[in-house]
């Protein structure tokens, strides 16, 4: 498995499990970029504020979330690694714009993770937010 790979499918499960920056850092530049077009994202731009925003879900309303990897591809001649996956979970827990709805959510979505050497520089999230808050009941 190459570098990049590697680096890219443990940030993957340390972003996705919860772990927040205290983990996440490990893999990524600390002045990491963020971006999405998607609203519930859209005033993210740090990569850190991301991965802090991923463990709240969690710790709160989202606490079975999990994902489901389908697809993680090395582009090494553009320095980047895509991750396809599915993120599953049921709004069971506090927190939310509205109280827990017993709802579930299976939502595809892409990180795209630009590397500097041997650390994420930027990363950006493909997902349709307004789709997956609907499913959940948010929206």
């Amino acid at each position: 498995m190459s570098s990049m790979k590697e680096t890219a499918a443990q940030f993957l499960e340390a972003c996705e499990s919860g772990k927040g920056w205290e983990v996440c850092h490990k893999y990524c530049h600390p002045d990491a970029t963020f971006t999405a077009q998607a609203d519930t994202f859209a005033e993210i731009d740090r990569l850190e504020v991301y991965t802090e925003a991923m463990k709240g879900m969690i710790a709160g309303p989202l606490p079975d979330a999990t994902y489901d990897l389908k697809s993680l591809a090395v582009d090494e001649e553009r320095g980047n690694v895509s991750a396809y996956a599915v993120f599953k979970a049921t709004h069971t827990g506090e927190g939310g714009p509205v109280p827990a709805t017993g709802k579930t959510v299976d939502s595809d979505y892409v990180y795209v993770m630009e590397f500097d050497g041997d650390g994420i520089r930027h990363m950006t999230k493909i997902w349709n937010d307004v789709w997956a808050m609907r499913q959940i009941g948010w929206g």
